[in-house]
């Protein structure tokens, strides 16, 4: 456990190491911050905070970096999550209250929103197909042996998919579908479009086997295909210091081609969550360089997918965490204007 001037200095130092990507002194942060103490007590501090592994030397200077276990205190005890200008603030409220017509087209405006702000590399995966909950299945002929099918859901998904037929498809026969899809499965979780389905409109509808049958798998295919992920900022942070390394650039390109690892960054942690592993705290050897934060957001009880940020373990927490915090909080209240409205 740190004492009071142990924590003020360490909150310094990473502060400073974040501001400026250079080793800290005990004078430069005696000359910035007013810690209230001599720049001999400063230097003390920091060689206590050194030998407890909070702090690490850089052999080319003077001045100490922060460790991952100085980051992690930093982020579990010292960090301010209201580090948010008032421009920062109308900027988000801007973006976010941009019109949408599905959460797809959220996901990516909340993704750039992230990215503009902080700087990151920001990753957006969408929610799980199977929780989500059908509010209209509408079928609409497009020609003799084809139809348009559009799923609609709670947290605001459209699918749109084409369904091509060997046989004629009649108008009857689309005003049978639309009261027979919608009347077993509106309101009913996504997950529920499998085999018990077809097995009760094949017993119930024998005449339209030939119809449905293609129907139920071109809407499984479309609904159960993998998540969208999108990426925004990762041009801008490869001008950070860190990535002077080509090592450690290469690293960084290859953990964003490869789509297993996106989503299994984004999958960790626990539901509603601000979740922050720091260096070696990754699971994945490929992410030890880096600092990965996530947060899967609801709006309301609707499940809106999953933000990553990912960059140096200079990363600004401060920002990232208070900027996450406002945006879901941003989203939620313009939820509930929808809802009055």
């Amino acid at each position: 456990m740190l004492d009071d001037r142990k924590k003020k200095v360490l909150q310094a130092i990473v502060e400073e190491y974040i501001n400026t990507a250079e080793p800290v002194s005990s004078n430069s942060i005696s000359n910035k911050y007013d810690l209230s103490c001599s720049s001999a007590t400063i230097r003390n501090e920091m060689a206590d905070l050194d030998r407890n592994g909070y702090l690490e030397k850089v052999h080319t200077s003077s001045g100490r970096v922060p460790s991952a276990k100085g980051y992690r205190y930093y982020v579990d005890e010292l960090l301010k999550d209201d580090n948010i200008s008032l421009e920062e603030v109308k900027y988000i409220s801007n973006k976010l209250e941009t019109k949408v017509h599905e959460i797809e087209d959220l996901t990516k405006i909340t993704a750039n929103t992230i990215s503009e702000i902080t700087h990151y590399t920001t990753v957006t995966i969408g929610p799980k197909a199977d929780d989500q909950i059908i509010q209209e299945i509408k079928f609409v002929m497009l020609g003799e042996k084809m139809l348009l099918a559009i799923i609609i859901t709670d947290t605001g998904m459209v699918k749109e998919t084409i369904i091509k037929f060997d046989e004629d498809v009649n108008e009857k026969q689309i005003e049978t579908l639309n009261y027979v899809f919608n009347n077993k499965l509106k309101g009913e979780p996504i997950k529920k479009i499998d085999r018990p389905l077809e097995e009760y409109l094949f017993e119930e509808m024998e005449d339209m086997v030939k119809v449905i049958k293609p129907i139920i798998t071109q809407i499984k295919k479309v609904l159960f295909q993998d998540s969208q992920i999108y990426l925004e900022g990762a041009r801008n942070e490869l001008d950070l210091p860190e990535f002077n390394s080509l090592q450690v650039a290469k690293n960084f390109m290859n953990i964003l081609d490869r789509r297993e690892l996106m989503e299994d960054m984004l999958n960790s942690g626990f539901a509603e969550d601000i979740n922050v592993y720091i260096g070696e705290e990754n699971e994945k050897d490929e992410l030890k360089d880096f600092s990965v934060v996530t947060f899967r957001h609801k709006v309301g009880n609707k499940d809106m997918g999953t933000i990553g940020i990912i960059g140096p373990k200079r990363m600004d927490y401060s920002k990232v965490i208070s900027v996450m915090k406002y945006i879901s909080k941003k989203l939620n209240q313009e939820d509930e204007k929808r809802s009055k409205g």
